[in-house]
């Protein structure tokens, strides 16, 4: 039979369905841990990230920073955390492994998108009189939005995918069909985990970039189109 064929079989079994190690229980485990770390993340990141935006300070900071972090091998500092934590507090270890995974998409999104503001646009809102914090939140935050959103995306897909690892230290998640079917040499039940892993994401990217296009404020959607019909519109016949 096609492995394919097979893999589908095993995900659509009975008895896949119930029990504690449940693909609703894995898939409710997946995406708890993928939540819990990408909210955490936000907190941190994005208020660092829209100050970094704004005043312009501490831009390479950041990047080394960012740099450094993504390149941390996830499993390794795992089992690390694990090791100095203690195996009774795994899931704290696992959660710090995925918060610093996703910090950095998420930094990288919040200052980038107030960096991309143009100026004027930012000196006009200042000549209408707002101060400040008004610039900050009336202008720069919504037209930033885009690329923060860009940022959760990312972050969160990096996520979803990293969780996986958390079978290893006894975690569950969807990770855990794919790990425990490797020894017994089950590929359809290491296919069907993938198969799962690769729709949650192929999901969760779907309903994100629906955000990000919903994100752009409408004056920036429109304007575009407002030019190109300029652009197309037949020229006034002389008098």
């Amino acid at each position: 039979m096609n492995v394919f064929a097979e893999a589908f079989a095993w995900l659509f079994s009975p008895d896949r369905w119930v029990g504690t190690y449940s693909l609703p229980v894995l898939f409710g485990q997946h995406v708890f841990y993928t939540v819990v770390s990408v909210l955490i993340a936000a907190v941190i990141a994005v208020p660092l990230g829209w100050l970094i935006g704004h005043t312009g300070k501490g831009r390479e900071i950041a990047v080394a920073v960012s740099g450094a972090a993504r390149a941390i091998p996830s499993f390794g500092l795992m089992v690390l955390l694990v090791l100095l934590l203690g195996v009774l507090r795994t899931p704290l270890a696992a959660i710090i492994t995925f918060v610093i995974l996703a910090i950095p998409s998420l930094l990288a999104g919040a200052y980038t998108g107030l960096e991309a503001v143009d100026r004027r646009t930012i000196d006009a809102a200042r000549a209408m009189g707002m101060t400040g914090w008004q610039v900050f939140w009336k202008v720069e935050v919504p037209l930033g939005m885009p690329l923060l959103v860009g940022g959760l995306r990312s972050a969160l897909l990096q996520v979803i995918a990293t969780v996986t690892i958390a079978a290893y230290v006894n975690l569950g998640g969807l990770g855990w069909p794919i790990i425990q079917g490797i020894p017994l040499r089950r590929f359809d039940q290491v296919l069907g985990g993938a198969i799962l892993v690769a729709v949650l994401a192929l999901l969760v990217d779907l309903l994100l970039a629906l955000a990000q296009h919903a994100a752009v404020p409408r004056g920036v959607r429109t304007r575009p189109q407002r030019r190109r019909a300029r652009a197309t519109a037949p020229a006034a016949a002389p008098a």
